[in-house]
């Protein structure tokens, strides 16, 4: 069966790459998000049901069951699709369980991002500088020089488009809703991958609740942070193919 490895925001691939050159003897798959380090489909809203049904369609064009492993926004579009449609998945797990849950609150950049203005300047910021520059920023937020260098090559000003209409798409409490009815999640294998040091969404409040009213187990990173597939990208290999088999 086919794994699909989702990125987040503002990523591109590029964060799967060491992983997946340390998991051999898989067919693995990370597709870029649209308007992410590609183009921006013509007509294609780029919020968050916009980007639930490309994720959809992509995982409907499989032939099998998929196991599906989300990171960020990857990760909450994960836990989401677990929720709605657990039948087109073989397994599921996610790094972002917890911003469905009804209690979460969004970290202090995506409340700028959705801040009308004041998000199109963070943006601006981000996006428009010269790509070492843009490293650099991304330098601050845990990534490592060389995977940072990657990742900013594709930055630019359609993923910063997409971005905020994204985060605006997801102001509370369209969170809320996407986490209504979790059990229904139970009906495919799930995890949530519980990166100890994770500033964002790791530590939310009643993330492994709501892990347990989906039926996912916990599978601990422990000491991990956000960009756990970078920090050891060996062991996060070895623990998602321990999980892709059924062996943990």
């Amino acid at each position: 069966m086919t794994v699909i490895l989702l990125h987040g925001n503002p990523e591109t691939p590029a964060v799967w790459g060491p992983l997946m050159d340390a998991w051999q003897g898989r067919d693995v798959i990370a597709p870029a998000l649209p308007g992410f380090g590609c183009p921006r489909p013509d007509g294609f809203g780029a919020t968050a049901e916009d980007y639930l049904a490309w994720l959809i369609d992509l995982v409907e064009s499989c032939d099998d069951p998929v196991h599906l492993i989300g990171h960020d926004w990857g990760g909450i579009l994960t836990a989401r699709l677990a929720i709605v449609r657990p039948d087109l998945l073989a397994s599921w797990a996610s790094d972002a369980v917890g911003a469905l849950h009804p209690k979460y609150v969004w970290h202090d950049a995506a409340q700028g991002w959705q801040t009308p203005v004041v998000g199109e300047k963070m943006m601006e910021a981000m996006m428009t500088p010269p790509a070492s520059e843009r490293a650099a920023i991304l330098e601050t937020l845990g990534l490592s020089p060389t995977i940072a260098a990657i990742v900013a090559g594709p930055m630019d000003a359609t993923m910063g488009e997409c971005s905020l209409v994204l985060y605006r798409s997801a102001a509370q409490p369209a969170m809320i809703e996407w986490g209504r009815n979790p059990e229904r999640a139970r009906a495919a294998r799930g995890a949530f991958l519980h990166a100890t040091d994770d500033p964002f969404v790791g530590a939310a409040i009643g993330t492994k609740g709501l892990a347990e009213d989906m039926g996912a187990r916990t599978v601990l990173l422990e000491g991990r942070g956000h960009w756990w597939m970078l920090e050891e990208p060996a062991m996060a290999a070895r623990v998602l193919e321990t999980w892709v088999t059924n062996e943990s």
